[in-house]
């Protein structure tokens, strides 16, 4: 019996061998070690402290640059007497820069009566300056438009309560401008303002080719008789004058008339009908060489475009 159960014991300790068979491997122990975290090492460490930082990030921007901004070189200060000779050239209105280079290297240009080559030459207020044989000024050349209106002259030396036709564009540029011609406190209509002197001198003249329009107001009805007579020219201090064209205006009573002439004098338009025994009331400037009231309301003044000005110096 001892035996059996003890063969029994052995059964038992064969099935637990059997047992160990279905194991795959050895079993894994239930409490593994940790491995210990390796000790920073002195020389990394200080390495780090030495290493400079990388630039850092902020959301939705690039990276930022810790390092100081470099200072800003301190501007150089200039001289506002003096400006580069191809920027003289230009602010006189004869050219661009890039032409007025082209005048210099060519020994097209004169400094104080000496040509002058060299690029980026400059000059003094100053000094004067010769563009291909001309004498010029640095200040950049304005044409203004004005629609003058009653009671302003372009005088001073009329009466006193009268004022000057210059409050009117003050506030249009500091250039030295003046009127090309005279108009009296009665007279209104287009009025050219400019501080190019070729420009003023060409109108000037006597011996003009563009044309003026005129609306003349008369104190009574103009005879037709009369109109024909003037239409074939007329005598004024002997100088014998034609007119381009007169017409009555349509729709207008037969006192309002169209007078074309090739002068800018105002004083001439009323000559013409004093010469016929008619009291002038009213002289309106309609056009000037082509320029016209359109867009200006009387007492306005604009700029002219640069076509404009190139119709004035080809006309």
């Amino acid at each position: 019996m001892n035996n059996g159960s003890n063969r029994g014991g052995g059964s038992g300790r064969g099935n637990s061998g059997g047992a160990r068979k279905k194991s795959a491997g050895p079993s894994k122990p239930m409490n593994k070690a940790r491995k210990p975290k390796p000790a920073t090492k002195p020389e990394a460490a200080d390495a780090d402290k030495a290493a400079p930082k990388k630039a850092g990030f902020i959301k939705g921007k690039g990276p930022v640059d810790r390092k100081p901004a470099a200072p800003k070189p301190a501007a150089k200060k200039t001289n506002p007497d003096e400006i580069r000779l191809n920027k003289y050239i230009s602010n006189s209105g004869m050219c661009s820069r890039r032409d007025a280079d082209i005048y210099i290297q060519s020994g097209n240009v004169k400094v104080n009566g000496k040509v002058v080559t060299e690029m980026g030459h400059i000059v003094k207020l100053t000094d004067e300056v010769d563009f291909d044989g001309t004498r010029i000024t640095p200040e950049k050349k304005e044409y203004i438009l004005l629609n003058k209106p009653k009671n302003f002259t372009t005088s001073g030396d009329e009466e006193r309560d009268l004022r000057n036709v210059m409050e009117l564009v003050r506030a249009a540029t500091k250039a030295k401008i003046q009127p090309i011609g005279r108009m009296d406190k009665n007279t209104t209509g287009l009025l050219i303002f400019t501080n190019d002197t070729d420009m003023v001198r060409k109108f000037s003249q006597p011996n003009q080719k563009s044309f003026k329009i005129y609306h003349v107001s008369l104190d009574r009805n103009l005879k037709f008789e009369d109109l024909e007579k003037m239409s074939e020219g007329v005598t004024l201090d002997g100088h014998r004058l034609f007119i381009d064209e007169i017409s009555y205006i349509e729709g207008e009573p037969k006192t309002e008339i169209g007078l074309k002439l090739r002068t800018q004098n105002v004083k001439v338009v009323r000559a013409i009908f004093e010469s016929f025994k008619y009291d002038v009331l009213r002289v309106d400037r309609v056009s000037f060489a082509g320029l016209t009231k359109k867009n200006l309301p009387r007492g306005n003044w604009r700029f002219l475009t640069d076509q404009e000005v190139i119709n004035l110096k080809n006309v």
